[in-house]
């Protein structure tokens, strides 16, 4: 960890770090990595389920930083989000940082029919308007996403601690390859790729509906060779679980997957527990499911802790985050 000095003398943090109940423990490493304790705040709901915040510092113009992921419960977790943006704004504190590993409704990023709104937009306007001066997030569903704020967006990538686990626990030769589950997420596999120096392979997949995936074919060899699927997320588990089942058939050795954000919602869990697919590995961004969390061998997580901790310290004192990931 970088080191950093208190900026006042009554040994008082140089800032604060608060969390709302979306993923408290990633929130908890974060603080231990920052060496620092989580400022208290009372995060609950009231009798009719309206939400109740409590800030219990002193935040006069201090720097506050609010990690909550917007997964789910997402608008429950959204709102958590906003009102504490909001009650630290009005109990004075200088800057305000949403810190949002998971950011929810990204895929709503564009109109795809006529009479729908572009949700993507609307969360980023809610949380200016509460008073976000900042937002760090993790390698957003769609880039372009940065552009509908007003404010500076830190979009950090989950990539070094990925290919740090790929690496040493996946990848025992250059027997293997990286496929991309769609063609939409070919340019983010292709550079997963190139970090390891191995080919890229690609699903070419149709989405009849959302949610709902056919896989129609594999761009590229993977005959006898292992297979690592990536991607940014994996919600109810379809698109890599019949990518894996394209993958063995032709000819695969092995099939992993590795994702950023594992939302795993409906029937996610029970398909990939059911599939071939060796092992699901994912960040800490989102709190794993009871389920998943209990089986081990088919579901690893790696901690983001040490990267957003080190995004805030350089956000605090105005060095490059950027080169984070250089």
């Amino acid at each position: 960890m970088k080191n950093f000095k208190n900026t006042v003398e009554d040994n008082r943090p140089p800032f604060w770090i608060f969390t709302g109940n979306s993923n408290p423990m990633l929130a908890r490493k974060i603080s231990e990595y920052l060496e620092m304790s989580l400022g208290k705040a009372k995060v609950g709901t009231f009798s009719d389920g309206e939400i109740r915040i409590e800030i219990e510092e002193n935040v006069r113009n201090k720097i506050c930083y609010v990690v909550q992921s917007t997964s789910r419960p997402v608008n429950d977790n959204l709102m958590e989000l906003a009102l504490m943006i909001d009650a630290l704004k009005r109990a004075s504190a200088n800057k305000i940082t949403a810190v949002m590993p998971y950011f929810g409704y990204a895929r709503q990023d564009k109109k795809v029919k006529p009479h729908v709104p572009i949700s993507a937009k609307f969360v980023a306007d809610m949380l200016q308007v509460a008073g976000a001066s900042k937002v760090i997030t993790m390698d957003l569903h769609a880039g372009q996403i940065q552009g509908f704020f007003d404010i500076p967006v830190d979009n950090l990538s989950a990539m070094p601690v990925l290919l740090e686990y790929v690496t040493d626990n996946i990848i025992p030769n250059n027997n293997s390859v990286i496929v991309s589950p769609d063609a939409g997420g070919a340019e983010r596999a292709r550079a997963f790729a190139k970090r390891l120096n191995l080919k890229l392979v690609v699903i070419d997949k149709r989405r009849p509906v959302p949610n709902k995936a056919k896989v129609m074919g594999v761009i590229g060899d993977v005959e006898g060779k292992i297979a690592i699927l990536y991607d940014d997320m994996t919600d109810t588990g379809g698109t890599l679980v019949k990518a894996s089942k394209a993958l063995y058939k032709n000819g695969a050795k092995a099939v992993y997957a590795c994702a950023t954000h594992p939302v795993l919602s409906g029937p996610a869990v029970n398909r990939i527990l059911r599939s071939k697919i060796k092992t699901m590995i994912t960040a800490d961004t989102i709190p794993l499911c009871k389920k998943a969390a209990a089986n081990p061998e088919k579901f690893k997580t790696v901690s983001m802790a040490g990267t957003i901790g080190e995004a805030i310290i350089r956000d605090f004192e105005g060095d490059s985050v950027t080169s984070l990931f250089a």
